[in-house]
């Protein structure tokens, strides 16, 4: 593994000025609460970032600090939707990002997240992870979408960036885009040539559209981005075949939103690390309250009046669960008026501009 760890720990000190904005496992128990002073926080109390850069700074060093401390598998979570600011838009080249909002309403889509947005933040969080991991050298490392389609968006996005050298993958390994072909037989009105029943099979099972999918044998850094319920049973095969000596990151799975598997949940907050999570707390029992992880730090419940900066309510040793989160609002006092009117919504989405 070339020394993996302490070679990338070396080098990711000096990446604070390549990994940048554009301007243009944890059982689910209860933890000692920690209820802090809403108006006199310890300086060295987690705080919430105060925006976009500075999540991702903070990212970024809890990685490194993994690393370190040797893990080998890591779970980074964004809010949904996040607008990093690295592909150049019309909307993004005079600001930078913003985070959006970490909850959508399904319904009206007040938010404005929409299948592209989340498409577009999910690989711009991939884009620097892949800039964060260049000195390992670009062949060793592995970025894998869920179908071909997205992985076309992001070879397409990021041809000829010399700063996002990788080996673009499919988890899908080539069935969409075939199925996808298939959709468009009658174009260029050419007559299909007949194949006997030996080529049909060849081509129905080649190594290109069927087997299990597998990672480059020299692959150090496998970054899975938005990974699907049924692409997370693909990823731990993958984790048990290439063992802890390949580091492994899953961007934004979510894990929290994905159908119970009492099997498959348990592999995964047993075996990886939540280095870096930004997204609500339970909205049933702290209505308006963020949770907040950035490795090795404590676990932070914080809460967004109408007016001001987030404020971190308490602090867990673990992964605070919804009992610990309904503790920690209830030990606040809120106007009646103010719970009336705030939102989680409108919380999330205008907090980080």
């Amino acid at each position: 593994m070339r020394i993996l760890f302490l070679t990338i720990s070396l080098l990711l000190t000096t990446l604070g000025a390549s990994f940048h904005i554009s301007q243009s496992s944890f059982t689910r128990c209860s933890t000692n609460l920690k209820i802090s002073n809403l108006f006199n926080n310890a300086p060295s109390a987690p705080k919430l970032p105060a925006d976009v850069k500075e999540a991702v700074s903070k990212c970024r060093t809890a990685v490194q600090k993994g690393l370190e401390n040797k893990l080998s598998r890591m779970d980074v979570e964004f809010p949904v939707g996040t607008k990093f600011g690295v592909e150049k838009t019309s909307a993004n080249k005079k600001k930078g990002g913003k985070l959006a909002s970490a909850m959508a309403d399904q319904e009206s889509n007040a938010s404005g997240i929409t299948k592209d947005v989340l498409e577009t933040s999910d690989r711009e969080v991939a884009r620097l992870f892949v800039e964060m991991f260049q000195p390992v050298g670009g062949e060793s490392i592995s970025v894998v979408f869920s179908d071909d389609a997205l992985q076309n968006l992001a070879a397409a996005s990021w041809k000829g960036d010399p700063t996002a050298s990788c080996r673009i993958m499919s988890i899908t390994r080539g069935k969409k885009r075939k199925s996808t072909m298939k959709g468009m037989g009658g174009m260029g009105k050419q007559k299909k040539k007949k194949q006997d029943f030996a080529a049909k099979m060849n081509e129905e099972f080649s190594d290109e559209s069927s087997g299990p999918f597998r990672l480059p044998d020299n692959c150090e850094v496998a970054i899975f981005v938005a990974p699907t319920a049924k692409d997370l049973i693909k990823i731990k095969q993958v984790c048990n075949d290439v063992g802890m000596g390949t580091l492994v990151i899953l961007l934004n799975a979510r894990l929290d939103l994905i159908e119970k598997s009492s099997e498959n949940e348990d592999y995964f907050q047993d075996q990886f690390e939540k280095v870096f999570y930004l997204s609500v707390a339970s909205q049933v029992a702290a209505p308006g309250c963020l949770m907040h992880r950035a490795y090795p730090s404590d676990w932070i419940v914080a809460r967004k009046p109408n007016i001001g900066a987030p404020k971190t309510i308490a602090t867990f040793e673990s992964r605070p669960n919804e009992d610990d989160c309904k503790a920690a609002y209830d030990s606040i006092e809120i106007g009646d008026m103010e719970k009336g009117v705030e939102n989680v919504l409108g919380n999330v989405a205008s907090w980080l501009k």
